[in-house]
This record gives C-alpha cells, sequence and structure tokens, in this order.
C-alpha cells in the first residue's frame, strides 16, 4: 500500500507538471482576441490582447504576437480615424458657408454669426438667435424690440399641442440683459449651459411646422417663428455636432498616435 501511495503521488506530479505552459494559455488567449476581432469586437479584443504580457510574462512569443496584432489594430483605426476627420473637415467646410465669423476683444472664442442673424439685419426685430462658438458651444437668446418693457425671464416655443420650454433666466441674472434709447426698448435673454431645456432640439426638430414662440414676462409676447430663424437653428446645431466631433476625432488620433509612437 505504502508503495502505491507513492507511485499515486508521482502520477500526480507528473500530471501536474505536465498541464498548460504559459504559452499555452496565452496562445489560448491570443486566439481568442482574434476571434473578437473577427466580431468585430474591437476594444474586447484589444483589452484581452493587452493583458497577455502581464498575465503570462514567461510567454514571449505569443506576447510579441499580441503585441504586433495590437499595434495593426490601432494603425487601422488611426487610418480609418483620418479618413474620417479629413471628411468631416470638408463637410464642416460646406456647414460654415451660411455664417460670419467674428472674434472681438470681447469674446474668448470665434463666434458663428448666422447671416441672417447678423446684428444689421436684426436689431431691430423681436426673434429667436442662436449662438455658436468655435468650440461647437451652441446656445438661444430671445430678442425683444418695442415701445413697452416685458421683463421677460424665459421663452416657449409651440405648435398644436407640442412645446417645449426653456429654464427662466431672473432680471438680476448677467444672462438677462436690457437697454433702451428715446422710446424704444431692447431685451435679450440668453439660455446658456443647457438652460433652453432642449428648445433648440424643437425647434430643429420641427422646423417645417409654423412654430410660434412667447417671450414669458411681465406681460407675454408672441410672435411666429421666421423660417430663415428655424433654418439658421438647424444648421447651427449641425455644425455644432460637427465641430465637437472633429475635436473627439482629433483627441483619439492624438492617443493613438501616441500609442503607437508616431510623432
Amino acid at each position: 500500500m505504502k508503495y502505491l501511495s507513492q507511485i499515486t503521488a508521482l502520477l500526480l506530479l507528473f500530471m501536474i507538471s505536465c498541464g498548460p505552459s504559459e504559452e499555452d494559455k496565452a496562445r489560448a488567449k491570443l486566439e481568442f482576441g482574434r476571434l473578437l476581432l473577427v466580431n468585430q469586437d474591437t476594444l474586447g479584443a484589444l483589452i484581452h490582447l493587452d493583458s497577455i504580457s502581464m498575465l503570462y510574462p514567461k510567454a514571449v512569443y505569443s506576447a510579441n504576437a499580441a503585441k504586433n496584432l495590437i499595434n495593426e489594430v490601432r494603425f487601422e483605426i488611426f487610418n480609418r480615424k483620418e479618413l474620417e476627420l479629413d471628411s468631416l473637415q470638408n463637410q464642416i467646410v460646406e456647414l460654415e458657408k451660411p455664417f460670419e465669423k467674428e472674434k472681438t476683444e470681447f469674446d474668448r472664442y470665434t463666434q458663428y454669426i448666422h447671416k441672417r442673424q447678423t446684428f444689421q439685419r436684426a436689431w431691430n426685430r423681436s426673434y429667436i438667435q442662436v449662438h455658436l462658438d468655435e468650440r461647437g458651444e451652441l446656445y438661444l437668446s430671445s430678442n425683444y424690440f418695442g415701445e413697452d418693457w416685458l421683463n421677460h425671464t424665459g421663452l416657449r416655443v409651440y405648435d398644436q399641442g407640442d412645446d417645449a420650454k426653456t429654464n427662466a433666466v431672473p432680471l438680476e441674472n448677467p444672462n438677462n440683459h436690457r437697454s433702451d434709447f428715446m422710446e424704444l426698448r431692447w431685451e435679450k435673454v440668453s439660455y446658456r449651459n443647457g438652460v433652453d431645456n432642449g428648445v433648440i432640439e424643437f425647434i430643429a426638430q420641427n422646423a417645417d411646422r409654423q412654430l410660434k414662440a412667447v417671450f414669458l414676462g411681465n406681460r407675454n409676447y408672441y410672435i411666429i417663428l421666421e423660417t430663415y430663424d428655424k433654418q439658421a437653428v438647424i444648421e447651427a446645431l449641425a455644425l455644432s455636432n460637427a465641430i465637437k466631433r472633429r475635436s473627439a476625432l482629433e483627441t483619439e488620433i492624438k492617443d493613438i498616435k501616441g500609442k503607437l509612437g508616431i510623432s
């Protein structure tokens, strides 16, 4: 019995020693990474492949193969994103055409002014204006022109039961501005940093409808949105999205170049 026990122990030791090596385990993980790529799970594949050298430091062959495969994938992604960026740059050039660029001493960033909403075209009317800067940051303002003060603090856009309403901007807020000259009154309320509360998207998505707006103040003031003002919102939103996508792409490309060692 003692002899049999010794034989059994030796067999177990032999089986353990003959188990899968680190290289075998790493090779299996490498193949699984390739399978993820075939199934178009690029992010999962990169995470999987990148872990091989850490999990199996002795598996030099598979670790190098994984590293080479990672670089191939990253280079492919890099080329794809470069092509997307080139295409996007061309789109932005077209999207910029309805706008004038302006940067005054009071502006930190270059502003895009829609050609139908320049000061010369719009100073003496009540309307909704769209504002966009070079970062792609977008907001609305409601501009009132008349003989009496509204002291308005908000805006509602609507048509046939569907509507969107901004958050209130109190009279004492710097984004609520009033001025007058002789018998004329101007009020400008800016809905920055999401204060528009979805009004921008509502106008863009319903531009084919006869949208109305009410300036909410001590007394309400109603207007019908002009077709060109609705178009300005659509075009500014499209340009904003393109600029933000460009910025994201440039960051992604810079990150990939760093990982590939490309200057």
